[in-house]
């Protein structure tokens, strides 16, 4: 399990790095403000176009080589990155970078399989610490390898650094990973024709709590994503903020997220059960997003911050967990797969939908349209919550 957390966790940070450098590097040849934001959509769209193909792929192949081939196909994104010539070699090798984004599902799927029912969220909680921790470490790591004059800017270095990172996350997987799905199971799953592979997979899409699910995780992160891509135009309006003031929220969000859902998930999961730990978050999703635009201090703003962020950090590993539940061992990965794509979407949609709110309806908006989001979806759980979950709580 650990052993899974410290590979996600250094592919993370080759991903992290290269976050801030991408609009630099757009503009770097002249790329307008449209075709800036559209270097980070289609990472994006690229990995919501192919994330259950790699779930469905890991189920029949196995989590081990899937999790190898997409980690290569995402060292040589980085390579192609740090040699780009020109700003369609960007947007292929980002495209690239997010058709071979596998090893994410994959990583759910390997978890999924290594945990039994009781341990589940907890092992989902520890790939979202990974998931903080190296948002936290790529960031800053990228920054300095860039350098801090704009007109002096280092691309090639946090590219390479990148690529330096998801080989060793390479590397390790090879050397340490055994392959979590049985022999057996692998065997009867070979034996699957295609036909019978496509009716099980469909068959598990028709079950009412796993569509469930995945619009619960499309809005959850909605709304969280609205959030982030918002916050800091909300600052420099309510307080004058500029990047540094955010940077540093960010980063100690970033942590806080890391330490629940690395420390505290399993224990919370097994008090509450995953459908109490869902609710749980949406309540406290609602709270933080109602407050925000009632802070007028400080120390108001990050108690509001704090408990969605709380929020948002328990319902996802609870979400994944349910998710993985619900599908047999055949099938698994794909609906893993459909979860991150579900995922992906909402990264995508959320921020256009709050840009267009803070743009046009006011700043507060975007943050009261995700607590009225939150609070309906409250509702709908306890009025509807026995056809969604299949662990206690319900």
């Amino acid at each position: 399990m650990y052993t899974l957390f410290v590979i996600v966790f250094i592919n993370l940070v080759g991903f992290g790095i290269v976050i801030p450098l991408l609009p630099f590097y757009a503009e770097h040849y002249d790329a307008s403000p449209d075709q800036v934001t559209m270097i980070m959509a289609v990472y994006s769209l690229s990995q919501f176009a192919t994330a259950p193909l790699w779930g469905r792929l890991s189920d029949r192949f196995g989590r081990r080589p899937i999790l190898l081939i997409s980690l290569a196909g995402t060292l040589a994104a980085y390579l192609w990155l740090a040699s780009a010539a020109d700003l369609a070699d960007l947007y292929l090798s980002r495209t690239l970078a997010g058709l071979m984004a596998g090893s994410i599902s994959s990583a759910f799927a390997y978890m999924a399989d290594i945990t039994d029912e009781n341990d589940r969220a907890r092992g989902m909680g520890l790939i979202g610490a990974a998931f903080g921790l190296g948002f936290i470490a790529g960031p800053a790591i990228g920054g300095i390898l860039a350098g801090a004059d704009p007109a002096q800017t280092d691309f090639q270095l946090p590219a390479l650094a990148a690529a330096g990172f998801s080989g060793t996350a390479l590397i390790l997987s090879f050397a340490t990973l055994k392959e979590s799905l049985s022999p057996e199971l692998r065997q009867r799953l070979a034996r699957q024709s295609g036909p019978e592979r496509r009716r099980a997979f469909i068959e598990a899409m028709r079950d009412k709590g796993t569509r469930t699910m995945l619009v619960l995780t499309f809005l959850a992160v909605f709304v969280f994503a609205g959030l982030e891509a918002t916050f800091a135009m909300w600052t420099e309006r309510k307080f004058g903020w500029g990047v540094m003031q955010n940077g540093y929220v960010f980063a100690l969000l970033g942590l806080i997220s890391a330490l629940i859902q690395g420390g505290l998930v399993g224990r919370l999961t097994r008090r509450f059960g995953e459908l109490g730990l869902i609710r749980q978050g949406f309540v406290a999703l609602a709270i933080g997003l109602a407050l925000l635009p009632a802070a007028d201090s400080l120390p108001f703003m990050m108690v509001a911050l704090i408990v969605a962020t709380y929020g948002f950090s328990v319902v996802t590993p609870a979400l994944n967990s349910e998710l993985s539940l619900g599908a047999s061992e055949d099938v698994r990965g794909g609906v893993l797969g459909l979860g991150r794509s579900a995922s992906t979407l909402a990264r995508a949609a959320g921020p256009a939908g709050a840009g267009y709110l803070f743009a046009f309806a006011g700043m507060d908006w975007p943050f009261i349209t995700g607590a009225v989001i939150m609070a309906v979806v409250l509702v709908v759980s306890y009025t509807k919550g026995s056809d969604w979950a299949r662990s206690p709580g319900a």
